[in-house]
């Protein structure tokens, strides 16, 4: 089993950064850590819990301006976009914080009370919880899960795509500069082996996974063979269509839709797949989408001209290019000269 992970920059396939796997000694340590960090911090008044949380974000936002350059180098999109991920994790950290107090509320039951009775519905923190993040949109998604996890008085342990181990690192660093307690977040990078050690392991009380089906499906067939009962939360791959009406707006439809295919070098869950037109409008249409692709700007992500970048790994590249000949060999068109784009070819 290799004990090192190393993250490839995708645009130049150099090493960015090397990360150690923990042995089992080591990790079973670290969950251990957790469940005593965790019992101390549910402790904590849950006003003070968001108080910590607030201070995050204020903790996170100084140094916003390091993680585009950082993300590019990690995963690969253009350094132009990777603001928009940053603005994206403060909005819903800020509004997930703004709901905490009444969603952690009792729930009272009066409609079922009588007398010398009041039944109430009272939410506890779960114990330790392993939040699984992906590269594609690793700050977006990974705020989902950890926040709400912590200020609901649980542990974490975030394990980040091998991809984009840095980002886990600076999310983790802005939680213990606000004040979140040692143990109560800890990173973990993990081989695949490791990462059902851990989904199995008895002191962890939940898994949140967002990553693709093959990924999930691997998590919930683990946790479904543990000892005890772990809880699984799968937020998994999609096929996302479009339906272009004969009474739509082709000058806003086409712009829409053309980032919606490609922003992220298509590597996203809810990126454009296929689109159905009406026919009325499907010859103006594919003129349309066709000229607004060719204006797009492959090449260095570090460079900010450029609006789209390399995806994630030579793998993928090569999986890309697959399914276009098989699409052509099947009776699809390939209107976009591959001249267009020389820096694509393999």
């Amino acid at each position: 089993m290799p004990e090192v992970q190393t993250t490839i920059t995708p645009h130049n396939q150099k090493p960015y950064v090397q990360r150690t796997y923990p042995n089992e000694q080591e990790l079973d340590s670290t969950i251990q850590k957790a469940v005593v960090a965790q019992k101390a911090w549910a402790l904590i008044p849950l006003e003070q819990r968001i108080a910590i949380g607030r201070k995050f974000i204020d903790e996170f936002k100084s140094t916003a301006n390091e993680i585009p350059l950082d993300l590019t180098l990690q995963m690969g999109r253009p350094i132009s976009q990777g603001a928009g991920e940053v603005r994206g994790f403060v909005e819903r950290a800020e509004y997930m914080l703004s709901i905490a107090a009444q969603s952690l509320a009792d729930v009272p039951l009066t409609d079922t009370d009588k007398p010398g009775f009041r039944r109430f519905i009272r939410r506890t923190p779960i114990g330790v919880i392993l939040v699984i993040a992906p590269w594609n949109f690793p700050y977006l998604t990974s705020i989902n899960s950890v926040l709400p996890a912590i200020i609901a008085g649980n542990a974490v342990l975030l394990k980040p795509s091998p991809q984009t181990p840095v980002t886990a690192e600076r999310f983790a660093a802005a939680l213990v500069r606000a004040g979140v307690p040692e143990g109560v977040i800890q990173v973990v990078h993990l081989s695949p082996e490791l990462t059902t050690r851990v989904v199995q392991h008895p002191a962890v009380d939940f898994v949140s996974f967002t990553g693709s089906v093959v990924g999930g499906r691997a998590v919930a067939q683990a946790a479904a063979a543990a000892s005890g009962f772990t809880g699984v939360g799968l937020e998994l791959g999609g096929k996302d269509p479009a339906y272009v009406r004969e009474d739509a707006d082709l000058d806003y439809t086409v712009a829409e839709l053309v980032d919606g295919a490609f922003f992220n070098s298509g590597q996203s869950c809810c990126s454009i797949e296929r689109i159905y037109v009406h026919e009325s409008l499907f010859e103006e249409f594919v003129r349309r989408f066709v000229e607004a692709t060719k204006a797009y700007k492959l090449g260095d992500p570090t460079d900010p001209a450029t609006n789209l970048g390399p995806v994630v790994s030579l793998a993928s590249a090569e999986r890309i290019r697959k399914q276009i000949s098989d699409a052509v060999e099947a009776g699809a068109k390939a209107l976009v000269p591959e001249q267009i784009f020389p820096i694509a070819q393999p």
